[in-house]
């Protein structure tokens, strides 16, 4: 019996579409989940292979029950910042496409127990992986200037700073243990006016789960390790949620196609440099159709690029 790990791939057919999986190729798809997409990728694939990777031990186990008995399956509980001693371990040499749907799954906002969601009250925790520093300690032990410039770097919150001052001083009183006490300290340090509209913790709860999980800066550091583990001709396709992964995946992308780096008043180029890769496709977003069955996928964006 597969384990509840319910997740909806969001731009699944664009993902797939993009992809354009051929039947004896090999494909990695970096943040399984649930297995929505590697699902589409299987039904296309004959002889070729499929290796997923996951943080999460909850959504390993699912795809293990959902995969486990396909020969041409490979799954990985691990970081997909390893993807090279990965494909290394199963003497793989190229792939022909390799996805990576970015973000919180379904399973774990809906999952009361995990502390992502501001919703429904739950011990803070926010770890993808289960392991390392979780939100408690972020909220708990960092000092009021670096809360501070999490909240305002990574949720682009323009009230960090009084939220930051309300933390501390709430803490001071008692350790704050839940995210329902998080919201309230939140919503407290807001001015009225700050309330309409989209959830006042949403921001603070992104950029603290953004920190504890190293996100950004996982997401820099690998996509350079994903390319140079694409064939030529390889697809790698990036589906982000918010503004800060995508201008990090739009920038790369864009350093990749854009070859020569001589001045623009240079007459002639000296430096020899050439496009690494062809840009696909420029952000992708979500129909209204996909968009009112999972309202979710409203802020996905997807961005391909084929290796030259």
């Amino acid at each position: 019996m597969i384990m509840e790990f319910h997740h909806i791939p969001v731009l699944l057919r664009d993902s797939i579409e993009a992809l354009a999986v051929k039947p004896d190729g090999i494909y990695v798809d970096c943040t399984a989940g649930g297995g929505g997409h590697s699902e589409l990728i299987l039904k296309k694939l004959d002889k070729g292979k499929l290796v997923l990777i996951d943080r999460d031990p909850d959504a390993v186990k699912a795809l293990s029950e959902k995969f486990g008995e396909d020969g041409r399956v490979s799954i990985f509980n691990d970081n997909f910042s390893n993807i090279d001693a990965i494909l290394h371990s199963l003497r793989i040499e190229k792939a022909d496409g390799i996805l990576a749907d970015l973000g919180v799954s379904s399973f774990q906002l809906d999952n009361p127990k995990r502390g992502f969601s501001f919703h429904t009250d739950a011990p803070l925790d926010m770890r993808m992986s289960k392991t390392g520093i979780s939100a408690y300690d972020v909220v708990n032990t960092y000092t009021q200037d670096r809360l501070s410039r999490i909240i305002f770097s990574f949720g682009e919150e323009k009230y960090a700073g009084s939220i930051a001052r309300n933390i501390v001083r709430q803490r001071a009183i008692k350790p704050i243990e839940t995210t329902l006490r998080l919201v309230e300290i939140i919503r407290n340090a807001m001015p009225k006016s700050a309330l309409r509209g989209s959830h006042p913790a949403r921001r603070t709860f992104q950029a603290i789960r953004i920190e504890v999980n190293g996100e950004l800066e996982t997401l820099k550091n690998t996509l350079p390790l994903m390319f140079g583990q694409l064939c030529v001709g390889g697809v790698l396709a990036i589906i982000t949620f918010h503004s800060l992964e995508d201008r990090i995946v739009k920038d790369y992308f864009q350093t990749l196609s854009k070859g020569c780096t001589c001045p623009r008043d240079f007459p002639v180029c000296v430096c020899g440099g050439k496009p690494k890769a062809r840009v696909k496709s420029r952000g992708v977003t979500s129909k209204e159709e996909e968009i009112s069955k999972n309202p979710r996928s409203r802020s996905a964006k997807l961005r391909t690029a084929v290796k030259l």
